[in-house]
């Protein structure tokens, strides 16, 4: 299985072969649909010997069979069709391959796949188009044509509810985000248009509505923020915010960052890229000082606001890379969690600068993690562990969190 989610072959000529809804192990007729420099893309014609692990998929929105055209389905899951433990084999297989074919760390110490609390029904946050007459659409893989939905086995239940009520005019909005508040019960429309006028939104529901345009965000019905709880703490996420999709093992994310941090009453904590505080805010009651950095001012203002009770913080607006050569602290500890793109060059650097005993680097992206992991050795720090933590069930989507200890100097 290769990262992307496709099962990957080789024809006699060598060329690579990436066959989507197949599995590692099976033998299938495969048409080839696509050719590439280095490589093609196939679509399954026949299972000829199926994998043990394939199982039929849940959602009548996944494609049903291996011969099916998937132009027609949903792209948002890709793994419905194996068993959830080969999901989990399978993402743990797919990390160590990157950090042996990026990192060229062959035996880089990559745990086996934590399990999510729940295999279906996670997703806190869930984002649709609009199409021609109004249905909420996900787009079918590798393409933008919009597919109807009338539910989802992945996204949370009062997501399902909204879904099945929520009547929007296409003439009005291009799209609709909607979130929930898994522990809370707070929910949360945000639409979505290309025509900049403010609309008018009546509605009788316990729900705060937003509008998103180009340059603009407005509340128009109750709160201008959704609030959810994550352990012992609450957090308001305006909706231009990033927040981990899958509240239960966002909580799995802050126990192995905690572990890994070890932190003491006279640290400081840098955290970057540091959105509405969840990682910084809860860690803080620990350590001496926490640093907090982000470049989306709707998320500072979140975490900022989320603080109101903490009195050892600092909040610092803009890019990691800019900030971080101006601090005059000395940082002990250090936690990044940066977007699927990984650290730019000069914010690695300029982190590897600050010395910071033990860095937690949580990510989105094996590939990129891996490619840092590199660039953090060359640094003088050593890879102690990658736990891949999974968030994204029925997807190939990976979160890891991996650990790096300076060395002794």
């Amino acid at each position: 299985m290769a990262h992307g989610g496709e099962a990957m072959a080789r024809a006699p000529n060598g060329r690579v072969i990436f066959v989507p809804y197949a599995i590692a192990g099976e033998t299938a007729r495969v048409e080839i649909v696509e050719t590439k420099r280095g490589f093609a893309r196939g679509s399954i014609v026949e299972i000829l010997e199926s994998a043990p692990q394939r199982i039929a998929p849940r959602c009548p929105h996944f494609p049903p069979s291996p011969g099916v055209r998937p132009t027609s389905y949903c792209g948002g899951c890709q793994w419905q069709h194996m068993t959830y433990r080969a999901q989990l084999d399978f993402k743990t297989q797919i990390v160590r391959d990157q950090f042996a074919r990026v990192a060229k760390m062959n035996d880089a110490p990559v745990e086996p796949t934590r399990p999510a609390r729940s295999e279906w029904f996670y997703r806190n946050n869930m984002q649709f188009k609009l199409n021609e007459n109004g249905a909420l659409c996900l787009l079918a893989p590798d393409s933008h044509t919009r597919v109807p939905i009338d539910e989802c086995f992945i996204m949370q239940p009062a997501l399902g509810e909204m879904l099945k009520t929520l009547e929007l005019d296409p003439q009005s909005f291009t799209g609709v985000t909607l979130r929930v508040g898994e522990q809370t019960g707070e929910r949360f429309i945000i639409l979505e248009s290309d025509d900049p006028e403010i609309p008018e939104i009546e509605t009788d529901d316990p729900v705060s509505i937003a509008f998103v345009g180009d340059d603009v965000s407005v509340p128009l019905v109750g709160k201008q923020f959704l609030a959810e709880r994550v352990g012992a703490r609450v957090f308001e996420i305006s909706p231009n915010a990033f927040f981990q999709v899958n509240t239960a093992m966002a909580e799995e994310l802050l126990q192995a960052v905690e572990k890994i941090l070890a932190p003491r009453a006279t640290d400081v904590l840098l955290d970057a890229y540091s959105g509405v505080g969840l990682f910084g805010l809860t860690l803080a009651p620990r350590v001496a000082r926490v640093i907090e950095i982000e470049e989306n001012p709707d998320a500072l203002q979140n975490a900022q606001a989320n603080a109101a009770d903490l009195e050892n913080l600092e909040f610092h607006l803009g890019r990691v890379e800019a900030i971080l050569p101006t601090l005059k602290t000395k940082i002990d500890l250090a936690l990044v969690d940066p977007p699927r793109a990984g650290m730019d060059r000069f914010a690695l650097d300029a982190l590897a600068a600050q010395e910071p005993r033990v860095l937690a680097y949580v990510s989105c992206d094996p590939a990129t993690l891996a490619r840092d992991a590199a660039r953090l050795a060359q640094h003088g720090y050593a890879l102690e562990s990658v736990q891949p933590i999974d968030l994204f069930p029925q997807t190939y989507h990976i979160e890891c969190v991996a650990a790096f200890r300076r060395a002794a100097v």
